[in-house]
């Protein structure tokens, strides 16, 4: 099911602890203007987006499960670059959202926050803090390493090819399904840990994996703890996956494989995902395939009508169009 309206107000119409896992990614900080009355992400300073965004997720909080999470996408920013030029445009090229003219939502009046020119503004940080301080739990930052990235034409850092998701929690226990993402394991890791022997299932609450069957690991000389079962390992935290553009909407499209982990790991079977910036309804498309069910929240109403037939292709056919 997806809603047509601001992300605050429509939260606030809903029912509490109703939804497993949250799945997101708000528009980034001074990067694109969508051209739709009440959008985030043109506040003329980064404190605004951030409290901003502290108010909204404090409504996802209300309405998450107790054993639910918080899988949030974002990526970062630069001030001008000192030559006088507006530095929302520039930021744009550089991520995966975009500037194109002819597509849905293609910029107009972006801004050019003020700020120590061509200073990183460390957006993706600074919402974690003020989450991690409004109540959530922060319990990870999982790089998405993009083989795939923009190019820059910049001779004085290095090329941009990383976002952040952060994992946060409603309650130190909670649900994750570590077994649903296992990643494979090396052939000479598994002979190594091939001694410990038990076939026993992980508990699926996060906290207690390491106390709860210590039998499961195999520590080696360096005390190091390995999880490996049927030649697979704990999911790492740098999860590399190519950026995939969308014909039909803007480039601020997360890939489906960089998502499902989170949709795996978050919500059980027939279980509830939310997404209050459903844009192009990745998280909608993913869901289906996944046999979960979604809820979405999108301001833009180009933008419903392109995820109800991008989640309407894969339900037809069981694949998506891109």
């Amino acid at each position: 099911m997806i809603f047509i309206g601001d992300a605050f107000s429509t939260l606030r119409g809903m029912l509490p602890k109703t939804f497993h896992c949250v799945v997101t990614s708000p528009p980034y900080y001074g990067l694109r203007d969508y051209g739709v009355a009440g959008q985030i992400g043109l506040e003329p300073e980064p404190r605004l987006y951030v409290e901003r965004l502290v108010e909204i997720f404090r409504e996802v909080r209300r309405v998450l499960r107790d054993d639910g999470t918080l899988w949030l996408n974002l990526g970062d920013s630069y001030f001008g670059s000192g030559k006088g030029a507006a530095s929302a445009p520039e930021n744009a090229a550089h991520y995966k959202q975009g500037t194109n003219k002819g597509m849905v939502g293609a910029a107009s009046t972006l801004i050019a926050p003020t700020g120590p020119a061509k200073n990183l503004m460390g957006i993706p940080w600074r919402v974690a803090f003020a989450l991690q301080e409004d109540g959530w739990n922060l319990r990870q930052d999982i790089i998405w390493a993009k083989p795939n990235p923009m190019p820059e034409s910049v001779t004085d850092r290095c090329t941009k090819s990383h976002e952040y998701i952060f994992l946060f929690s409603k309650s130190p226990r909670y649900y994750f399904d570590a077994d649903a993402i296992r990643e494979p394991a090396q052939e000479t890791t598994v002979k190594r840990c091939s001694q410990s022997g038990s076939t026993r299932p992980l508990p699926r609450y996060g906290g207690k994996k390491y106390t709860a069957y210590p039998e499961q690991f195999f520590r080696t000389k360096s005390g190091t703890a390995y999880d490996i079962r049927d030649g697979r390992r704990n999911k790492r935290d740098v999860w590399t996956v190519a950026t995939v553009p969308c014909k039909e909407a803007h480039f601020a499209t997360f890939p489906p494989e960089l998502i499902r982990p989170c949709i795996r790991a978050g919500a059980p079977i027939d279980g509830i995902v939310l997404d209050p910036f459903f844009g192009s309804g990745t998280t909608g498309v993913v869901c289906t395939q996944e046999n979960r069910n979604y809820i979405g929240i999108e301001l833009n109403r180009d933008y419903v009508q392109i995820a109800k037939r991008r989640i309407e292709a894969v339900e037809r056919t069981g694949m998506l169009m891109i």
